[in-house]
């Protein structure tokens, strides 16, 4: 075969895959429900997420209704997506991991810092009694709080503010899970998690990596890690002067 005609079947293919990706998209824009559950799928059960209630939860909240519209059509693709004030939502698969390593239960209720766009927090929202989620940009907690109220999630609650302070008059947590990165874990947050609680946290600055953790009678005890990146978590209280 010449090597013009190897040039030739290579664009086709190329081609064709474009075509594919954007057929996809625009199925995943028409076809939400279809474009959820292939993700699921083949994105999520496809690779080792096992929690029968986690995988449900993800084929039931419409990942699409917590994205810009413009990027709708990329919702259920296995990618983190921009929300706007330098943030993302989550890749799924990540949202996936965190939940079931938390290991939630309908009697658990779980403080999530960094709300986003809401995503994570309605899929808590599925698996756990009571979500108090935490966002430090304004406008971002109140676009979440109206899409998770428009999609009736009752037990999940929003508030503007500063999550390295934790919600402390509704602590103590059963659960905590940090969606941003800070540079070590927030000493508050540990305070506000029940003793055997689980918290799942990216740490580091530049290289992460997302810890499971339990705190015990005498502190923390590091379960699994994962290499990550996630946004900065920002609003780090300033140490007090001399």
């Amino acid at each position: 075969m010449t090597r013009s005609r190897v040039a030739v079947i290579a664009a086709a293919i190329a081609a064709a895959a474009c075509e594919a990706v954007s057929t996809a998209r625009q199925g995943a824009a028409i076809n939400p429900e279809t474009a959820r559950k292939l993700m699921v799928d083949q994105q999520i059960a496809g690779r080792d997420i096992r929690d029968p209630r986690v995988l449900e939860a993800m084929r039931t909240v419409p990942r699409h209704e917590f994205v810009p519209d413009a990027l709708r059509a990329g919702a259920y693709e296995d990618t983190p997506l921009p929300i706007g004030h330098d943030q993302t939502i989550s890749q799924p698969y990540i949202v996936a991991y965190m939940s079931e390593a938390l290991q939630l239960d309908r009697s658990h209720r779980v403080l999530e810092i960094g709300t986003g766009s809401g995503y994570q927090a309605a899929i808590l929202g599925e698996l756990a009694k009571e979500v108090f989620t935490i966002e430090i940009v304004d406008p971002l907690a109140a676009s979440a709080r109206q899409t998770l109220a428009k999609l009736g999630y009752k037990n999940v609650h929003v508030r503007a503010g500063n999550g390295y302070l934790g919600w402390p008059e509704e602590a103590p947590f059963d659960r905590v899970m940090v969606t941003a990165a800070p540079d070590e874990v927030p000493p508050a947050l540990v305070a506000q998690l029940k003793i055997g609680g689980l918290m799942a946290i990216p740490v580091g600055v530049g290289m992460q990596e997302l810890r499971i953790l339990r705190r015990t009678d005498t502190g923390l005890e590091t379960l699994r890690t994962l290499p990550v990146r996630f946004v900065p978590m920002t609003g780090k209280p300033k140490p007090p002067s001399d």
